[in-house]
């Protein structure tokens, strides 16, 4: 069900059936880069389209049993198809967001990464919080986790980024990106005085090699140095780590995690096509307000959400309103209220597009 209208089954029919009939030619794998764009669109496709079409016969196959429980007049039967009933319910609800992230890209897996304001022990240790609350999201939903790069720091990090396996990792937590606001009795005060910090998160989409992302070599600065780490046998003995700055936007990406100097490039190269991608792509739709995300003050006045542990508990996001008191369960990474909450308000705002 498309938000604000029907979900158009026949034309997604055609379009895999035709995508389909593509595929099949002898020819197809002639040209490689050719044919895994269309493997991608038809996989994007069926992604959509699947769900609705099992979702329908099921809802067929429960009218039908209850029609027959009527002419039996088996009340027996109520329970049973009363708890069909909500499930499908539920997995109607669940569909119906999916409907909410039809961009290029949103069924992508992604790159999130966090980054702590100023404020020393006190916005590191919040950075290392919500790290933790994205990967407690992330293992409820099932979605492979791999972390790419971590700087840690007294009391929490200073910077991680994690790469996010799974369908539609993209389009949930695209909303996430800004400066998040933590306000509390800082543990670090002897005083116990109220403090406010800050940090960054920024969402970039896995691209598959459907995606077309130019990266000229003579535009890029290369850096290699040695894993930072806890010390002792986690920190390499040579300079495996790398660095890329693309100079002509100045997006930096970095991987230190694996022993290889070569897997590292790799890794990096991904992430750098990604962030391109979601740089030109904004940069194309007049959005460079939320690239500069990163390169805005992580502080007062900038924020996307307000995390509050004392007087009261409150977790209020600026942009849609959804607020919770429930800042435990928030900080376990039941955030789910707040990514439909910017789906839905992205959509009504037309940002879909």
């Amino acid at each position: 069900m498309r938000p604000g209208g029907g979900f158009e089954a026949a034309d997604f029919a055609a379009k895999i059936s035709a995508l389909e009939a593509k595929s099949a030619a002898p020819d197809f794998w002639n040209d490689s880069a050719g044919a895994e764009k269309v493997m991608a669109a038809l996989k994007a496709l069926k992604l959509r389209y699947e769900p609705w079409k099992e979702l329908k016969a099921e809802i067929e196959d429960l009218v039908a049993h209850l029609e027959l429980a009527n002419e039996a007049q088996d009340e027996g039967e109520a329970a049973e198809i009363e708890a069909e009933l909500a499930q499908l319910g539920q997995r109607y609800e669940k569909q119906n967001i999916i409907e909410l992230m039809p961009g290029e890209v949103d069924s992508a897996g992604c790159f999130l990464t966090v980054h702590s304001g100023a404020g020393g022990t006190e916005a590191c240790d919040w950075a290392g919080m919500l790290y933790r609350m994205y990967l407690r999201w992330a293992e409820r939903k099932g979605f492979a986790l791999e972390e790419e790069d971590k700087l840690e720091a007294e009391g929490g990090i200073k910077s991680a980024t994690v790469k996010i396996d799974g369908a539609y990792a993209y389009g949930s937590l695209k909303g996430e990106s800004g400066v998040h606001r933590l306000v509390r009795i800082s543990p670090f005060d002897a005083n116990a005085r109220r403090h406010t910090s800050f940090a960054s998160v920024y969402v970039f989409p896995v691209l598959d090699d459907s995606i077309e992302v130019d990266v000229r070599q003579e535009d890029l600065r290369v850096d290699t140095y040695r894993s930072g780490g806890a010390g002792g046998q986690h920190v390499n003995k040579t300079d495996s780590a790398v660095r890329f700055t693309h100079l002509p936007t100045g997006i930096v990406v970095a991987c230190q995690n694996e022993r290889s100097q070569t897997k590292n490039r790799a890794i990096a190269m991904a992430m750098l096509r990604a962030r391109l991608y979601e740089y030109y792509r904004q940069e194309k739709e007049k959005e460079n307000e939320r690239f500069a995300q990163e390169k805005k003050d992580i502080s007062w006045g900038n924020q996307i959400r307000s995390y509050v542990f004392q007087p009261y508990t409150l977790v209020k996001d600026s942009r849609t309103k959804a607020e919770t008191g429930a800042i435990a369960a928030v900080m376990d990474g039941d955030i789910d209220m707040f990514i439909e909450g910017y789906l839905k308000f992205a959509w009504a705002q037309g940002a879909h597009t």
